[in-house]
């Protein structure tokens, strides 16, 4: 299956479906392991004492 062939079937999913997919996909990205990795650097920089705003989080979850 082709990425546009997949495409055009999830936009034919109801909302629900989409919602379901959506925390699929996104648990498949927390399972990675560089995502662990940076999750426990940005852990042990926050017990340091560095902290960032609640914006900076948001672009960074974005990104990652």
């Amino acid at each position: 299956m082709t990425m546009l062939e997949l495409k055009q079937q999830v936009s034919l999913l109801s909302a629900r479906e989409r919602r379901e997919l959506n925390a699929y996909l996104i648990r498949l990205r927390h399972e990675r392991p560089e995502w662990r990795r940076m999750v426990s650097q940005r852990m042990r920089d926050m017990d340091r004492g560095k902290k960032i705003s609640v914006t900076q989080l948001r672009q960074q979850l974005a990104r990652g």
